[in-house]
C-alpha cells in the first residue's frame, strides 16, 4: 500500500483496535519525505521538515543535551512513541527519553518514557502539534513538551503535566531567551530559529 499526500491525510478507520491501527502503519510505503503517525484514532500522512528545520532541532539538541537528567538521550532522529490510551502514535521532531527506552528491538516506544519533546510546526501539522498532541503529552506525564512555531515564529514551553494535558505555559518570540522547567532548569535562547530570508 502506499499512501502520497502534499498535505497531511486522514484514513478513518474501522479496525478500532490500536494494535491493528499500529501494524498498518508499519506496512505503509510512504514516498520519501513523509511520515505517518496516528491521531484523534486515525493514521495521519505529513510531510517531513523543511531543511532549515535541521538547524533549530540540533540548536535544542545542543543547548538541552548538558542538561539531561542522568541517563537520558536526546535527538531528533525519527522514532515512534505510542501513547494507547489515547490511541496516538507520534514521531516527535525532538525527543528526549531515559536511554532503557531504546532497549528494545520494537520500532515502537513507550510514550511515558519520555521527558522532553519538541514539535515544530508546519501549515499542515500545526493544529495537531497545538491541541491534540500537548493533550496527548500532558496526559501521558511528559514532563515539557516544547512546541515551536515555525509559522508565528514563537516557542512555548507546556509543564506540570496532569490529566487534563498541561497546566503552565510560557510563550516567547523567537530571539528571546525562555525558561525550560525541570528535570532540565535550563534557558532555552531561540536566535537563529527564524527561517532564512530571502
Amino acid at each position: 500500500m502506499t499512501v502520497m499526500a502534499e498535505r497531511p491525510t486522514t484514513h478513518g478507520t474501522e479496525l478500532g483496535d490500536f494494535e491493528e491501527m499500529l501494524n498498518l502503519l508499519d506496512e505503509l510505503e510512504l514516498r520519501d519525505g513523509f511520515k505517518a503517525e496516528i491521531i484523534r484514532g486515525n493514521i495521519v500522512v505529513s510531510p517531513w521538515s523543511k531543511g532549515y528545520y535541521h538547524r533549530v532541532m540540533h540548536l535544542v539538541c545542543e543547548q538541552l543535551r548538558p542538561h539531561l537528567p542522568e541517563g537520558h538521550q536526546i535527538s531528533s532522529a525519527p522514532f515512534l512513541y505510542v501513547f494507547p490510551g489515547d490511541a496516538c502514535a507520534f514521531g516527535p521532531d525532538i525527543h528526549a527519553a531515559h536511554e532503557r527506552a531504546f532497549e528494545t528491538e520494537s520500532n515502537r516506544l513507550d510514550g511515558e518514557a519520555l521527558s522532553f519533546v519538541a514539535e515544530l510546526t508546519s501549515p499542515s501539522t500545526r493544529d495537531d502539534d497545538l491541541t491534540d498532541k500537548a493533550g496527548t503529552y500532558g496526559k501521558a506525564g511528559v514532563p515539557v513538551y516544547l512546541l515551536l512555531d515555525m509559522q508565528e515564529e514563537q516557542a512555548t514551553v507546556f509543564s506540570m503535566p496532569s490529566a487534563k494535558g498541561y497546566e503552565a505555559r510560557e510563550t516567547k518570540p523567537f530571539g528571546e531567551k525562555l525558561s525550560v522547567p525541570a528535570p532540565f532548569d535550563c534557558v532555552l535562547d531561540t536566535t537563529n530559529f527564524t527561517a532564512p530570508r530571502a
